[in-house]
């Protein structure tokens, strides 16, 4: 029943992805530049708590391959403790995030990751995030076919 569930969320997400997320195309070959005027921001697809932004840069992180994507979050935003079945290469853009490993957000065992800094987040590493202050955007790079399991399925928005 539960790989029942994670296919039809994961459809979901694909549809979502397809209608919410704009993606820069361009050939392989040709160099792709995208401003920040140029950004297509959109609601975040339901696998995030609400609140959040999303916009695909490169690629389509429904299918194999490599994509980038931004996440815009507001103030005092969280995300629960989540696991991805691919690596998260993370850059703050602008604000500040807070980043952690574990199964459960803990504040008092997270770092402050201000614009300008890095954080690599392991596949099926349970990790968690969150924004105090400001508004905060980063960028994410990995492989897809994108996929998130929250920890505690009581707190996955998709619910």
């Amino acid at each position: 029943m539960r790989s029942l569930t994670q296919i039809l969320l994961f459809v979901i997400f694909m549809v979502v992805s397809s209608v919410y997320a704009p993606e820069v195309r361009a050939q392989e070959s040709e160099i792709i530049k995208v401003t920040p005027e140029e950004v297509q921001w959109s609601p975040a697809p339901p696998f995030l708590p609400k609140g959040a932004q999303f916009a695909v840069i490169k690629g389509d992180p429904s299918k194999a391959g490599p994509f980038t994507i931004r996440l815009k979050f507001p103030p005092n935003y969280k995300i629960p403790a989540h696991k991805h079945p691919s690596f998260e290469h993370i850059t703050v853009i602008s604000g500040t995030l807070n980043f952690g490993m574990g199964d459960h957000l803990e504040q008092t065992n997270s770092v402050n990751l201000p614009a300008g800094s890095f954080a690599y987040g392991p596949e099926e590493k349970y990790h968690f995030a969150y924004t105090t202050e400001g508004e905060t955007v980063v960028q994410i790079q990995s492989q897809g076919p994108f996929g998130i399991e929250y920890f505690n399925l009581q707190e996955d928005p998709r619910k």
